[in-house]
């Protein structure tokens, strides 16, 4: 179901950072699991990084040391840091979140970035 909230999206210049931000519903689930993925225009959605139980992180081979995923407990909030952005980064991102049996997922926030 719907219900996260994106923010930290918006403009950037080649090899800038932005760091978007995802607020949960209620306290983070130690066994939650959690991903940003993002779908760029005539493009499918992928998968960017996700986060499992016990802190356990995958990145797409394409963001790989360039981003990183991290949640804070005590805000309920999790994120995405970008460095080091590029054109081919372009996209609205997307994040979810799974716990319990029920998952949960934000309308988008977009991300631009001129070379």
């Amino acid at each position: 179901q719907a219900g996260l909230v994106e923010s930290g999206g918006g403009s950037v210049q080649s090899g800038g950072s932005l760091r978007l931000s995802c607020g949960v519903p209620g306290s983070i689930d130690s066994g939650a699991f959690m991903a940003w993925s993002r779908q760029a225009p005539g493009k499918q959605r992928e998968l960017v990084a996700s986060m499992h139980s016990g802190g356990i992180t995958y990145y797409a081979d394409f963001v790989r040391g360039r981003f990183t995923i991290s949640r804070d407990n005590a805000n309920n909030m999790f994120y995405l840091q970008m460095n080091s952005l590029e054109p081919e980064d372009t996209a609205v991102y997307y994040c979810y979140y799974k716990t319990s049996g029920v998952t949960y997922w934000g309308r988008g926030i977009q991300v631009t970035v001129s070379s």
